[in-house]
């Protein structure tokens, strides 16, 4: 099996390429130097050329905020890019991986959402994505959709990364109490994506760590696990004003990923606690 991975260079993308290595298959990593996803000639050429079986589309726009400024960027990455990378797997008949985002969904109410729920973005990123994802099930019909949320791992930044360097600078940090999800360990999900590769059990997944926290309490455990002493102030969305608008209800169930046999991942605080050894040393 050959693999080609874009977006390597980011915090997805680094542990692919680790977990592809680690599970001997072979695998081309690129980033913007190798493969501009907003170029279509250069994203057909770079993907035939290589002729994988599989591609795992990790490369996007992430900047939820500033996206809401740089709409034209966020959607020539999210959604051209992501378009120019399905139409190269259907000329080659590749399977894709395309990693999509609870943002896709507005928030309201408190069950999880299910893989088949509409969804209903409430800001510009989450709106791209969305787009992204119908772009991949408009062209192609081997493909995994899987939406992750509150992303952390190893490489670039994150909100465990973020706490960790605040809790040097103050004794007090004020945190969103009111919004609810699941981190998902880049590498944990990794595994998750080799599994499914291997598989023609295609569709929309949703994949993240087991359990439920706020933001609030995903720091709190940050810092008791790093055995940091920080006071962390528990705040209402409505006093943290940002650009984009976040949802307050990010759970998505994994009831999917269980009924075609794949493994979920472990609960966020095992997670974390890896990530945290690894970070320290």
């Amino acid at each position: 099996m050959r693999v080609l991975v874009t977006g390597a260079d980011g915090q997805l993308g680094y542990d692919m390429v680790k977990t592809l290595n680690e599970n001997s298959i072979e695998c081309l990593e690129t980033s913007i130097n190798e493969l501009d996803i907003t170029n279509e000639a250069q994203t057909n050429e770079v993907i035939t050329n290589y002729y994988p079986d599989v591609v795992v589309h990790c490369a996007a726009y992430t900047a939820v905020d500033k996206a809401e400024d740089e709409r034209e960027l966020c959607y020539n990455v999210n959604v051209l890019g992501t378009k120019y990378v399905a139409a190269a797997c259907k000329a080659i008949d590749a399977k894709m991986v395309y990693i999509s985002t609870d943002y896709v969904f507005d928030g309201e109410g408190d069950q999880p959402f299910e893989a088949t729920d509409q969804p209903n973005p409430i800001n510009y990123y989450g709106k791209t994505k969305y787009e992204g994802e119908l772009e991949v099930q408009k062209l192609l019909n081997t493909y995994f959709i899987i939406r992750i949320s509150w992303v952390f791992g190893q490489n670039g930044n994150n909100f465990v990364k973020t706490m960790l360097r605040l809790a040097k600078e103050r004794d007090e940090i004020s945190v969103v109490a009111d919004q609810i999800g699941s981190p998902t360990y880049t590498y944990d999900l990794t595994r998750l994506v080799v599994d499914m590769i291997q598989t023609e059990k295609y569709g929309i997944y949703h994949a993240t760590n087991e359990g439920y926290c706020s933001w609030y309490e995903f720091a709190s455990e940050i810092f008791k696990q790093a055995g940091l002493e920080v006071k962390v102030k528990p705040i209402k969305t409505e006093d943290y004003i940002t650009k984009a608008k976040r949802p307050k209800n990010s759970r998505l169930s994994k009831r999917k990923l269980a009924q075609q046999g794949f493994s979920g991942l472990k609960e966020w605080e095992g997670a974390l606690r890896e990530v945290i050894k690894i970070t320290e040393k």
